[in-house]
Protein backbone atom coordinates (compact mmCIF):
# COMPACT_ATOMS: atom_id res chain seq x y z
CA UNK A 1 0.00 0.00 0.00
CA UNK A 2 1.13 3.43 -1.04
CA UNK A 3 -0.45 5.24 1.64
CA UNK A 4 0.32 8.85 0.12
CA UNK A 5 -1.30 7.64 -3.02
CA UNK A 6 -4.05 6.66 -1.04
CA UNK A 7 -4.24 9.72 0.67
CA UNK A 8 -4.36 12.11 -2.50
CA UNK A 9 -7.22 10.31 -3.78
CA UNK A 10 -9.03 10.51 -0.55
CA UNK A 11 -8.04 14.42 -0.45
CA UNK A 12 -9.48 14.73 -4.31
CA UNK A 13 -12.41 13.49 -3.16
CA UNK A 14 -12.97 15.00 0.21
CA UNK A 15 -11.16 17.57 0.43
CA UNK A 16 -13.11 19.89 2.65
CA UNK A 17 -12.86 16.90 5.27
CA UNK A 18 -9.77 17.70 7.26
CA UNK A 19 -10.65 16.04 10.35
CA UNK A 20 -11.24 12.85 8.57
CA UNK A 21 -8.23 13.03 6.68
CA UNK A 22 -6.01 13.62 9.41
CA UNK A 23 -8.29 10.33 11.13
CA UNK A 24 -7.39 8.50 8.23
CA UNK A 25 -3.58 9.16 7.56
CA UNK A 26 -3.03 8.59 11.44
CA UNK A 27 -4.64 4.96 10.93
CA UNK A 28 -2.96 3.90 7.49
CA UNK A 29 0.66 5.03 8.44
CA UNK A 30 0.63 3.14 11.59
CA UNK A 31 -0.48 -0.33 9.86
CA UNK A 32 1.21 0.14 6.41
CA UNK A 33 3.71 -2.61 7.44
CA UNK A 34 0.85 -5.40 8.82
CA UNK A 35 -1.27 -4.73 5.70
CA UNK A 36 1.65 -4.78 2.95
CA UNK A 37 2.02 -8.44 4.59
CA UNK A 38 -1.33 -9.56 3.70
CA UNK A 39 -1.41 -9.35 -0.05
CA UNK A 40 -5.08 -10.60 0.10
CA UNK A 41 -6.18 -7.00 2.03
CA UNK A 42 -4.79 -5.68 -1.62
CA UNK A 43 -6.27 -7.86 -3.77
CA UNK A 44 -9.47 -7.36 -1.92
CA UNK A 45 -9.13 -3.56 -1.75
CA UNK A 46 -9.79 -3.55 1.89
CA UNK A 47 -7.72 -0.04 2.74
CA UNK A 48 -10.32 1.31 -0.15
CA UNK A 49 -13.52 -0.27 1.45
CA UNK A 50 -12.50 0.80 4.58
CA UNK A 51 -11.90 4.59 4.22
CA UNK A 52 -15.54 4.52 2.96
CA UNK A 53 -18.74 4.62 5.00
CA UNK A 54 -21.06 1.79 4.14
CA UNK A 55 -23.84 4.42 4.30
CA UNK A 56 -24.01 8.40 5.30
CA UNK A 57 -27.65 9.64 6.05
CA UNK A 58 -28.08 13.61 6.06
CA UNK A 59 -31.37 15.12 6.71
CA UNK A 60 -32.98 18.58 7.72
CA UNK A 61 -34.17 18.68 10.90
CA UNK A 62 -37.35 21.37 11.54
CA UNK A 63 -38.49 22.50 14.73
CA UNK A 64 -40.53 25.26 16.45
CA UNK A 65 -38.93 27.00 19.73
CA UNK A 66 -41.48 28.52 22.45
CA UNK A 67 -41.97 31.62 20.59
CA UNK A 68 -43.54 29.28 17.80
CA UNK A 69 -40.54 30.65 15.27
CA UNK A 70 -39.22 27.62 13.19
CA UNK A 71 -35.67 26.43 12.84
CA UNK A 72 -33.87 23.88 10.71
CA UNK A 73 -30.39 22.12 11.65
CA UNK A 74 -28.76 19.39 9.55
CA UNK A 75 -28.80 15.76 10.99
CA UNK A 76 -26.47 13.01 10.34
CA UNK A 77 -26.04 9.84 10.78
CA UNK A 78 -22.82 7.91 9.44
CA UNK A 79 -22.49 4.44 9.42
CA UNK A 80 -19.40 3.72 8.27
CA UNK A 81 -18.40 -0.40 9.22
CA UNK A 82 -20.60 -3.00 10.35
CA UNK A 83 -17.88 -5.84 9.85
CA UNK A 84 -17.87 -7.20 13.26
CA UNK A 85 -21.32 -6.37 14.66
CA UNK A 86 -24.04 -3.81 14.44
CA UNK A 87 -23.30 -0.16 13.90
CA UNK A 88 -22.49 1.91 17.61
CA UNK A 89 -21.58 5.18 18.58
CA UNK A 90 -22.58 8.27 19.73
CA UNK A 91 -24.65 11.09 18.84
CA UNK A 92 -23.52 15.08 19.47
CA UNK A 93 -25.38 18.16 19.42
CA UNK A 94 -23.10 20.69 19.06
CA UNK A 95 -22.84 24.04 16.52
CA UNK A 96 -19.41 22.14 15.43
CA UNK A 97 -21.13 19.20 14.13
CA UNK A 98 -20.37 18.85 9.83
CA UNK A 99 -19.86 15.48 7.90
CA UNK A 100 -16.04 15.87 7.99
CA UNK A 101 -16.14 15.33 12.18
CA UNK A 102 -19.23 12.80 12.23
CA UNK A 103 -16.88 10.69 9.21
CA UNK A 104 -13.78 11.08 11.55
CA UNK A 105 -15.61 10.17 14.57
CA UNK A 106 -17.36 6.90 12.55
CA UNK A 107 -13.88 6.20 11.15
CA UNK A 108 -12.71 5.75 15.01
CA UNK A 109 -15.39 4.30 16.41
CA UNK A 110 -14.71 1.43 14.26
CA UNK A 111 -11.62 0.49 15.76
CA UNK A 112 -12.41 1.07 19.24
CA UNK A 113 -15.49 -0.95 19.08
CA UNK A 114 -13.18 -3.51 17.52
CA UNK A 115 -10.57 -3.01 20.32
CA UNK A 116 -13.26 -3.48 23.25
CA UNK A 117 -13.82 -7.29 21.76
CA UNK A 118 -17.21 -6.71 21.90
CA UNK A 119 -19.68 -7.66 18.84
CA UNK A 120 -19.82 -4.12 17.45
CA UNK A 121 -19.61 -2.02 14.22
CA UNK A 122 -18.71 1.39 13.94
CA UNK A 123 -20.86 4.88 13.02
CA UNK A 124 -21.49 8.01 14.35
CA UNK A 125 -24.28 10.94 14.37
CA UNK A 126 -25.62 14.36 15.43
CA UNK A 127 -26.97 17.59 14.37
CA UNK A 128 -25.35 21.29 14.41
CA UNK A 129 -27.97 22.17 16.80
CA UNK A 130 -26.42 24.01 20.49
CA UNK A 131 -28.36 23.52 23.63
CA UNK A 132 -27.43 26.83 24.98
CA UNK A 133 -29.71 28.93 25.89
CA UNK A 134 -32.24 26.20 25.37
CA UNK A 135 -35.51 25.31 27.40
CA UNK A 136 -35.90 21.79 28.41
CA UNK A 137 -39.45 22.15 26.10
CA UNK A 138 -37.12 23.45 23.04
CA UNK A 139 -35.03 20.64 23.65
CA UNK A 140 -37.29 17.95 23.98
CA UNK A 141 -39.31 19.00 20.99
CA UNK A 142 -35.70 19.23 18.77
CA UNK A 143 -34.75 15.71 19.85
CA UNK A 144 -38.75 14.51 19.03
CA UNK A 145 -37.85 16.03 15.47
CA UNK A 146 -34.32 14.44 15.16
CA UNK A 147 -35.61 11.02 15.93
CA UNK A 148 -38.68 11.47 13.55
CA UNK A 149 -35.86 11.31 11.01
CA UNK A 150 -33.77 8.93 12.56
CA UNK A 151 -35.56 5.92 13.47
CA UNK A 152 -35.65 4.66 9.92
CA UNK A 153 -31.95 3.83 10.21
CA UNK A 154 -31.47 2.35 14.21
CA UNK A 155 -32.17 -0.95 15.26
CA UNK A 156 -31.27 -2.66 18.07
CA UNK A 157 -29.59 -5.30 15.32
CA UNK A 158 -28.96 -2.36 13.00
CA UNK A 159 -27.41 0.63 14.45
CA UNK A 160 -27.47 1.29 18.57
CA UNK A 161 -26.56 4.88 18.84
CA UNK A 162 -25.78 6.78 22.42
CA UNK A 163 -25.11 9.99 23.81
CA UNK A 164 -21.93 12.06 23.57
CA UNK A 165 -21.38 16.25 23.66
CA UNK A 166 -24.60 17.25 24.10
CA UNK A 167 -26.15 14.12 24.42
CA UNK A 168 -26.70 13.00 28.07
CA UNK A 169 -29.49 11.05 29.44
CA UNK A 170 -31.84 13.91 29.64
CA UNK A 171 -31.72 13.98 25.71
CA UNK A 172 -31.48 10.33 25.46
CA UNK A 173 -34.90 10.02 27.64
CA UNK A 174 -36.39 12.55 24.82
CA UNK A 175 -34.97 10.52 21.72
CA UNK A 176 -35.88 7.16 23.47
CA UNK A 177 -39.60 8.41 24.15
CA UNK A 178 -39.88 9.36 20.66
CA UNK A 179 -38.66 6.04 19.44
CA UNK A 180 -41.12 3.70 20.74
CA UNK A 181 -43.87 6.23 20.05
CA UNK A 182 -42.93 5.79 16.20
CA UNK A 183 -42.43 2.11 16.71
CA UNK A 184 -44.81 0.95 19.03
CA UNK A 185 -41.46 -1.03 20.19
CA UNK A 186 -39.83 -1.02 23.70
CA UNK A 187 -36.07 -1.88 22.52
CA UNK A 188 -32.50 -1.45 23.14
CA UNK A 189 -31.67 0.76 20.52
CA UNK A 190 -29.99 3.66 22.39
CA UNK A 191 -27.56 3.39 25.09
CA UNK A 192 -27.42 6.31 28.15
CA UNK A 193 -30.69 5.36 29.14
CA UNK A 194 -32.18 5.96 33.03
CA UNK A 195 -31.59 3.23 34.98
CA UNK A 196 -35.48 2.97 35.51
CA UNK A 197 -36.20 2.15 31.87
CA UNK A 198 -33.02 -0.25 30.66
CA UNK A 199 -29.98 1.72 31.25
CA UNK A 200 -26.36 0.64 32.87
CA UNK A 201 -25.27 1.21 35.79
CA UNK A 202 -21.88 3.38 35.72
CA UNK A 203 -22.29 4.19 32.13
CA UNK A 204 -22.20 8.35 32.90
CA UNK A 205 -18.27 7.67 34.76
CA UNK A 206 -17.42 4.37 32.42
CA UNK A 207 -15.20 6.73 29.56
CA UNK A 208 -13.68 8.56 32.58
CA UNK A 209 -13.39 5.00 34.98
CA UNK A 210 -12.14 3.29 31.67
CA UNK A 211 -9.54 6.08 30.24
CA UNK A 212 -8.04 5.74 34.15
CA UNK A 213 -7.95 2.22 34.26
CA UNK A 214 -6.19 2.26 31.00
CA UNK A 215 -3.76 4.59 31.78
CA UNK A 216 -3.05 2.87 35.33
CA UNK A 217 -1.94 -0.47 33.34
CA UNK A 218 0.42 1.61 31.05
CA UNK A 219 2.26 2.51 34.11
CA UNK A 220 2.11 -0.57 36.16
CA UNK A 221 3.58 -1.97 32.73
CA UNK A 222 6.39 0.24 33.38
CA UNK A 223 6.87 -0.02 36.73
CA UNK A 224 5.31 2.92 37.93
CA UNK A 225 2.72 3.68 40.62
CA UNK A 226 0.08 6.28 39.90
CA UNK A 227 -0.71 7.01 43.68
CA UNK A 228 0.38 10.64 44.36
CA UNK A 229 0.86 11.64 40.70
CA UNK A 230 -0.36 14.85 39.80
CA UNK A 231 -2.58 15.00 36.69
CA UNK A 232 -3.91 17.97 34.50
CA UNK A 233 -7.53 17.43 32.81
CA UNK A 234 -8.94 19.60 30.05
CA UNK A 235 -12.92 19.61 30.38
CA UNK A 236 -15.65 19.62 33.25
CA UNK A 237 -18.28 17.41 31.41
CA UNK A 238 -19.30 13.69 32.30
CA UNK A 239 -15.90 12.32 30.82
CA UNK A 240 -14.20 14.57 32.78
CA UNK A 241 -15.59 14.30 35.55
CA UNK A 242 -15.39 10.16 35.30
CA UNK A 243 -12.01 10.63 35.22
CA UNK A 244 -10.82 12.72 38.13
CA UNK A 245 -13.32 10.42 40.62
CA UNK A 246 -11.37 7.69 39.41
CA UNK A 247 -7.60 9.27 39.74
CA UNK A 248 -8.64 10.23 43.27
CA UNK A 249 -9.78 6.78 44.13
CA UNK A 250 -6.29 5.51 42.83
CA UNK A 251 -4.39 7.93 44.66
CA UNK A 252 -3.28 10.46 42.06
CA UNK A 253 -4.17 14.83 42.59
CA UNK A 254 -5.75 16.14 39.98
CA UNK A 255 -5.07 20.60 39.63
CA UNK A 256 -6.69 21.32 36.30
CA UNK A 257 -10.04 21.22 34.83
CA UNK A 258 -10.83 23.82 31.66
CA UNK A 259 -13.59 25.06 29.43
CA UNK A 260 -13.96 27.47 26.47
CA UNK A 261 -13.48 30.15 28.88
CA UNK A 262 -9.91 29.40 30.28
CA UNK A 263 -8.62 26.98 33.06
CA UNK A 264 -8.89 26.14 36.37
CA UNK A 265 -5.76 25.34 38.30
CA UNK A 266 -6.04 23.95 41.90
CA UNK A 267 -3.22 22.82 43.36
CA UNK A 268 -5.01 21.36 46.54
CA UNK A 269 -6.99 19.22 44.00
CA UNK A 270 -10.34 18.88 42.56
CA UNK A 271 -11.87 16.33 45.39
CA UNK A 272 -14.85 15.69 46.83
CA UNK A 273 -17.38 18.58 46.66
CA UNK A 274 -14.87 20.05 44.14
CA UNK A 275 -15.76 16.94 41.65
CA UNK A 276 -19.43 16.75 41.59
CA UNK A 277 -19.27 20.49 41.63
CA UNK A 278 -18.07 19.91 38.10
CA UNK A 279 -21.52 18.50 37.39
CA UNK A 280 -23.03 21.44 38.74
CA UNK A 281 -21.52 23.58 35.99
CA UNK A 282 -22.34 21.47 32.99
CA UNK A 283 -25.52 20.92 34.25
CA UNK A 284 -25.72 25.35 34.54
CA UNK A 285 -24.96 24.97 30.84
CA UNK A 286 -23.34 27.95 30.29
CA UNK A 287 -20.24 26.17 29.27
CA UNK A 288 -17.68 27.73 31.52
CA UNK A 289 -15.83 26.67 34.55
CA UNK A 290 -15.01 30.27 36.01
CA UNK A 291 -17.57 29.91 38.77
CA UNK A 292 -15.51 27.16 40.39
CA UNK A 293 -12.82 29.33 40.91
CA UNK A 294 -15.16 31.88 43.15
CA UNK A 295 -16.65 28.75 44.74
CA UNK A 296 -13.55 27.13 45.98
CA UNK A 297 -10.60 29.22 47.79
CA UNK A 298 -7.43 28.79 46.42
CA UNK A 299 -8.15 27.61 43.14
CA UNK A 300 -7.21 30.58 39.99
CA UNK A 301 -8.54 30.85 36.98
CA UNK A 302 -6.35 31.24 33.84
CA UNK A 303 -8.52 33.32 31.20
CA UNK A 304 -8.14 32.11 27.37
CA UNK A 305 -5.42 29.50 28.27
CA UNK A 306 -5.36 25.92 28.40
CA UNK A 307 -4.30 23.30 31.20
CA UNK A 308 -1.44 22.21 29.50
CA UNK A 309 0.83 24.99 30.59
CA UNK A 310 0.55 23.47 34.48
CA UNK A 311 3.14 21.28 35.27
CA UNK A 312 2.02 17.53 36.22
CA UNK A 313 2.98 14.07 36.03
CA UNK A 314 -0.03 13.07 33.78
CA UNK A 315 -1.77 15.08 31.07
CA UNK A 316 -5.43 13.98 30.20
CA UNK A 317 -7.54 15.46 27.29
CA UNK A 318 -11.01 14.87 28.18
CA UNK A 319 -12.84 18.10 26.02
CA UNK A 320 -12.11 17.86 22.45
CA UNK A 321 -10.48 16.69 19.51
CA UNK A 322 -7.83 18.77 18.29
CA UNK A 323 -7.31 20.36 21.76
CA UNK A 324 -3.49 19.74 22.21
CA UNK A 325 -1.28 21.07 19.61
CA UNK A 326 2.18 21.24 19.02
CA UNK A 327 2.99 24.11 20.93
CA UNK A 328 1.13 22.48 23.88
CA UNK A 329 2.72 18.96 23.28
CA UNK A 330 6.44 21.14 23.70
CA UNK A 331 5.01 22.81 26.62
CA UNK A 332 4.30 19.14 28.13
CA UNK A 333 7.34 17.77 27.06
CA UNK A 334 9.41 20.83 28.87
CA UNK A 335 7.31 19.43 32.25
CA UNK A 336 8.70 15.77 31.52
CA UNK A 337 5.37 14.29 31.73
CA UNK A 338 5.55 10.39 32.71
CA UNK A 339 2.45 10.00 30.23
CA UNK A 340 -0.66 11.79 28.28
CA UNK A 341 -3.24 10.42 27.16
CA UNK A 342 -5.94 11.15 24.86
CA UNK A 343 -9.66 10.27 26.32
CA UNK A 344 -11.35 12.88 24.08
CA UNK A 345 -11.35 11.75 20.63
CA UNK A 346 -8.49 12.92 18.99
CA UNK A 347 -7.49 14.76 21.60
CA UNK A 348 -4.28 16.01 19.90
CA UNK A 349 -2.97 17.31 16.79
CA UNK A 350 -1.15 15.26 14.20
CA UNK A 351 1.69 16.92 14.95
CA UNK A 352 1.72 17.13 18.14
CA UNK A 353 0.93 12.87 18.11
CA UNK A 354 4.36 13.12 16.42
CA UNK A 355 6.08 15.35 18.72
CA UNK A 356 4.82 13.29 21.88
CA UNK A 357 6.08 9.67 20.51
CA UNK A 358 9.35 10.89 18.98
CA UNK A 359 10.10 11.75 22.44
CA UNK A 360 9.16 8.37 23.54
CA UNK A 361 6.77 9.89 26.05
CA UNK A 362 4.24 7.43 26.89
CA UNK A 363 1.13 7.99 24.61
CA UNK A 364 -1.74 6.85 23.68
CA UNK A 365 -4.86 7.65 21.65
CA UNK A 366 -8.41 7.68 22.43
CA UNK A 367 -9.93 4.66 20.22
CA UNK A 368 -7.80 2.90 23.23
CA UNK A 369 -7.94 5.29 26.08
CA UNK A 370 -11.79 6.26 26.14
CA UNK A 371 -13.13 2.90 24.80
CA UNK A 372 -14.60 2.50 28.21
CA UNK A 373 -17.60 4.41 27.83
CA UNK A 374 -18.94 2.55 24.50
CA UNK A 375 -17.57 -0.48 25.98
CA UNK A 376 -19.95 0.27 28.98
CA UNK A 377 -22.66 0.95 25.98
CA UNK A 378 -22.30 -2.63 25.12
CA UNK A 379 -22.74 -4.02 28.14
CA UNK A 380 -26.09 -1.99 28.30
CA UNK A 381 -27.15 -3.81 25.04
CA UNK A 382 -26.33 -6.92 26.13
CA UNK A 383 -28.17 -6.18 29.94
CA UNK A 384 -31.48 -5.04 27.22
CA UNK A 385 -31.15 -8.60 24.92
CA UNK A 386 -31.09 -10.39 28.38
CA UNK A 387 -33.99 -8.52 30.32
CA UNK A 388 -31.85 -8.04 33.10
CA UNK A 389 -29.72 -5.59 35.27
CA UNK A 390 -26.06 -5.83 36.48
CA UNK A 391 -24.73 -4.68 40.00
CA UNK A 392 -22.15 -1.59 39.84
CA UNK A 393 -19.64 -4.27 40.94
CA UNK A 394 -20.37 -7.24 37.58
CA UNK A 395 -19.90 -3.72 35.14
CA UNK A 396 -17.22 -2.12 36.73
CA UNK A 397 -15.51 -5.70 36.63
CA UNK A 398 -16.48 -6.40 33.34
CA UNK A 399 -15.11 -3.04 32.25
CA UNK A 400 -11.95 -3.51 33.93
CA UNK A 401 -11.52 -6.54 32.17
CA UNK A 402 -12.17 -4.67 28.70
CA UNK A 403 -9.80 -2.01 28.97
CA UNK A 404 -6.97 -4.45 30.21
CA UNK A 405 -7.84 -6.47 27.26
CA UNK A 406 -7.50 -3.21 25.14
CA UNK A 407 -4.29 -2.49 26.65
CA UNK A 408 -2.76 -6.22 26.11
CA UNK A 409 -3.52 -5.80 22.90
CA UNK A 410 -2.07 -2.22 22.44
CA UNK A 411 1.31 -3.72 23.50
CA UNK A 412 1.62 -6.90 21.65
CA UNK A 413 1.38 -4.51 18.06
CA UNK A 414 2.83 -1.76 19.54
CA UNK A 415 6.22 -3.42 21.61
CA UNK A 416 9.48 -2.16 19.88
CA UNK A 417 13.00 -3.37 20.01
CA UNK A 418 14.10 -1.49 22.29
CA UNK A 419 11.05 -1.97 24.91
CA UNK A 420 9.09 1.18 24.07
CA UNK A 421 5.23 0.80 23.44
CA UNK A 422 4.05 3.23 20.66
CA UNK A 423 0.38 2.79 21.62
CA UNK A 424 -0.78 4.69 18.51
CA UNK A 425 0.44 1.84 16.48
CA UNK A 426 -0.69 -0.87 18.58
CA UNK A 427 -4.33 0.46 18.71
CA UNK A 428 -4.51 1.08 15.41
CA UNK A 429 -3.38 -2.38 14.03
CA UNK A 430 -4.67 -4.30 16.70
CA UNK A 431 -8.29 -2.47 15.53
CA UNK A 432 -7.83 -3.08 12.31
CA UNK A 433 -6.56 -6.53 12.21
CA UNK A 434 -9.68 -7.62 13.27
CA UNK A 435 -12.20 -5.48 11.35
CA UNK A 436 -10.09 -6.45 8.23
CA UNK A 437 -10.53 -10.31 8.74
CA UNK A 438 -13.99 -9.56 9.20
CA UNK A 439 -14.38 -8.21 6.00
CA UNK A 440 -12.40 -10.98 4.23
CA UNK A 441 -14.74 -13.35 5.59
CA UNK A 442 -17.72 -11.77 4.49
CA UNK A 443 -16.64 -11.16 0.93
CA UNK A 444 -17.17 -8.18 -1.24
CA UNK A 445 -20.14 -6.70 0.30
Amino acid sequence: MEVEQVLKGLEWKHSQEPEFLQAVKEVLISIKDVYNQHPEFEKAKIIERLVEPERVHMFRVPWVDDKGEVHVNTGYRVQFNSAIGPYKGGLRFHPSVNLSIMKFLGFEQTFKNALTTLPMGGAKGGADFSLRGRTANEVMRFCQAFMQELYKYIGPDEDVPAGDIGVGGREIGYLFGEYKKLTHQFQGVLTGKGMEWGGSILRPEATGFGALYFVNQMLQTHDIDIKGKTIAVSGFGNVAWGAVKKAIELGAKVVTISGPDGYIYDPDGVSGEKNEYMLELRASGNDVCQPYADEFKGAKFFPGKKPWEQKADIYLTCATQNELNADDAERILASKPLCVAEVSNMGCTAEAVERLVAAKVLFAPGKAVNAGGVATSGLEMTQNSMRLHWPASEVDERLHYIMHSIHKQCVKYGRQADGYVDYVRGANVAGFMKVANAMMAQGIV
